[in-house]
């Protein structure tokens, strides 16, 4: 009864006890802009000029945006924006015509190759 309860008190302990992220799941800005990881990949949205860039990474290796399409919609205060998310070449998804202003919110909806859509959420820093 006594190692039972022993036992059984070890298990809850190690379920309580913080576990630290690993390098592994952190995700760094690559091109300077913001990072989310979703399905296990990492989304970087960085402004330009002309609109809009996300690039897709799989563990640090480029993935290919090949087939990929979607949307990104930011929310500046009470401001929305809406551009077509289209495949730039390499592992990058552009949206023509889009501001990131400091403080405004995104989202992008993408669907990939295989028909599968992810939601990933933006903060653009102030």
């Amino acid at each position: 009864m006594k190692k039972t309860f022993l036992i059984a008190a070890l298990v809850c302990a190690a379920a309580a006890t913080p576990h630290t992220a690993s390098a592994h799941d952190e995700a760094k800005p690559r091109h300077g802009g913001v990072v989310q990881k979703v399905s296990d990949l990492d989304f970087e949205l960085v402004a330009d000029g002309a609109g809009a860039t996300i690039h897709i990474d799989d563990h640090g290796f480029a993935r290919s945006s090949s087939g990929m399409s979607g949307k990104l919609t930011v929310l500046d205060g009470k401001t929305k924006s809406e551009a077509v998310l289209e495949p730039a070449g390499g592992n990058r998804l552009f949206a023509e015509g889009i501001k990131l202003a400091p403080g405004a919110k995104a989202v992008a909806t993408i669907t990939n190759a295989a028909g599968k859509t992810m939601t990933v959420r933006f903060s653009i820093p102030q």
